[in-house]
């Protein structure tokens, strides 16, 4: 860092704010709308949307009112969008195995969105929570009452899961169960395949977070967790050096971008990360910061635009290349408006 040289009244830091000239020529960092990330939670069926109660302003849709969204979307310059499906719970088993099923939720809704919107990256989720019956991201012996989630058993089933988006056209893998050693076999298996070309984003420092609560209210995985969690698999929020570890094997492995997850609880994670490994570094804003923002707002106590714009600003400033956000398609409509 440079020390400042001179002193006031010479220097007086304040000349430089005084106009918006001035501050937009020292500005140091810009959000921009190639920083979003949108994530959509998409049902099975048609013509349906679903309000989620503890997200005031988003919805599960159908796969039909999903497609001139995701074309809004592009049109606005958004580079991607992420995929979460809404399972039905006759589709949910303790195997999992609709997660593969090549004619299943995301697969369909992949190859729709790339034959409508071939510009609009395609990020999926590899991850079983959604499917399993027990609302784990990994497989459980059915005779262990601890519940304890297989390490090895899940790589296989999400290597399987990774392939199966990988068919039906998905741009981008992105393994959120931090399970150990799924980016490589996930790597291998793309790259066996034919599939060399798609990406992998690995949730690779995603913590046990309590910030959680109303995204599994959106995919319907709260009511199976019940009052199960998941520690003996997602990272302890006390720990920031362990975070190095985590990144730095997904890396080896083969992972082309990393994630940070929760996003503004964690931004001395992300800057961590982004210094040491001069990667792409994304964060997700998750659904409970998201819920916090707008609740506030609801109620007058915050001004949702500004707040939501400074709150995205700050994971930049941290050193994220991308946010996952809820907010994308307001703020890419803001940003277009001049912020």
């Amino acid at each position: 860092m440079v020390v400042p040289m001179g002193a006031f009244p010479a220097v007086r830091m304040r000349r430089m704010r005084r106009d918006a000239f001035s501050r937009r020529l020292m500005r140091e960092h810009t959000l921009t709308v190639d920083d979003l990330i949108w994530p959509v939670f998409v049902l099975e069926g048609q013509g349906r949307s679903e309000s989620v109660a503890s997200m005031p302003g988003v919805e599960r849709v159908t796969l039909d009112r999903l497609l001139p969204l995701a074309e809004r979307a592009a049109k606005l310059g958004i580079p991607a969008i992420a995929l979460f499906p809404v399972v039905p719970p006759e589709k949910k088993s303790w195997g999992a195995e609709e997660a593969w099923n090549p004619d299943g939720l995301v697969p369909r809704v992949v190859a729709a969105l790339k034959r409508a919107v071939p510009e609009l990256g395609v990020i999926t989720d590899v991850a079983l929570d959604p499917y399993t019956a027990h609302g784990q991201d990994g497989l459980i012996a059915r005779d262990d009452p601890t519940g304890y989630v297989l390490n090895d058993e899940t790589v296989a089933a999400l290597t399987k899961q990774a392939l199966a988006h990988a068919a039906a056209g998905a741009d981008v893998v992105a393994p959120s169960d931090m399970m150990d050693g799924r980016v490589g076999a996930i790597r291998q298996a793309l790259d066996a395949a034919g599939y060399s070309h798609v990406r992998i984003l690995a949730y690779a420092a995603k913590y046990a977070s309590s910030f959680y609560g109303p995204f599994r209210d959106a995919v319907g995985s709260a009511a199976n967790l019940g009052k199960g969690n998941k520690y003996t698999y997602q990272m302890d929020p006390a720990n920031s050096d362990e975070a190095l570890r985590e990144v730095a094997l997904d890396l080896e492995e083969g992972a082309d971008m990393v994630m940070v997850k929760p996003g503004m609880p964690y931004l001395d994670i992300v800057r961590r990360v982004k210094e040491t490994f001069g990667v792409p570094t994304f964060a997700y804003q998750v659904s409970g910061e998201y819920a916090m923002l707008v609740a506030a707002a609801q109620n007058g106590w915050l001004d949702r635009r500004a707040c939501v714009l400074e709150a995205l600003l700050g994971f930049k400033r941290a050193g994220a290349d991308a946010v996952l956000t809820y907010f994308a398609l307001e703020v890419a409509e803001w940003l277009r408006e001049g912020g």
